[in-house]
């Protein structure tokens, strides 16, 4: 995948509870940008979770899908960490790391039973957790005279873009975020509503998350 593709993953930390024959399930989902920072959630977790029986986990940590990862913790191979694994690519998330923390009840549940248990529990989970679209952006400072700032905040309230940052000197210069495909349009709309009446330079281009 190169540059300009969007992908979907979880925003920030969710957390989701089910008891299933007996056992307690705790699943947590975070977004992690590289093996680092799935790791470091995973030692968090473990950390919150000590008597725990079993924390098993699957992550893809890039946006390509190569970076994948899972464990089964102790259960029985294949149980846990692919089932969950199936769960985000089924749900087409990249860097996306889920760990289900197991407190064993006393009831087997069989190994067809922990596959089933471990996919729902990443399943209901991740139906329930905040998704974002990661796209490829790109930065526009827009810079206008003091009587074209109204015209400009208007304008932007109905567009998908996000304001960064706002300067008030002897001009008005406001920096924005924009999806790169969307950027030709958007810059052609503006300038049209203000008349010509503004300088657009183009900045930084980068990965950024937007709301689905």
């Amino acid at each position: 995948m190169g540059e300009g593709k969007s992908v979907l993953c979880v925003a920030g930390r969710h957390e989701s509870e089910k008891i299933i024959e007996k056992s307690r399930f705790i699943t947590y989902s975070a977004h992690v940008e590289s093996e680092e920072e799935a790791r470091a959630f995973l030692a968090e977790i473990r950390s919150k979770h000590t008597m725990a029986t079993h924390c098993c986990y699957a992550f893809i940590a890039d946006k390509l899908g190569n970076l994948q990862r899972f464990s089964d913790d102790g259960e029985p191979q294949g149980t846990a960490g692919v089932p969950i694994l199936e769960v985000i690519k089924n749900k087409a998330l990249y860097e996306t790391a889920v760990a289900v923390v197991r407190y064993f009840g006393g009831i087997k549940l069989g190994a067809g039973g922990l596959v089933r248990a471990y996919s729902s529990c990443a399943a209901e989970h991740l139906a329930g957790a905040k998704i974002c679209s990661l796209e490829w952006c790109t930065e526009l400072y827009i810079t206008v005279d003091y009587p074209f700032v109204d015209p400009l905040q208007n304008f932007l309230s109905f567009e998908k873009a996000v304001v960064l940052d706002q300067e008030y000197g002897g001009q008005v210069r406001v920096l924005v975020a924009v999806k790169a495909a969307d950027e030709p349009s958007f810059s052609a709309r503006l300038t049209d509503r203000l008349q010509g009446k503004l300088r657009l330079e183009r900045g930084k281009e980068y990965y950024r998350a937007f709301e689905v």
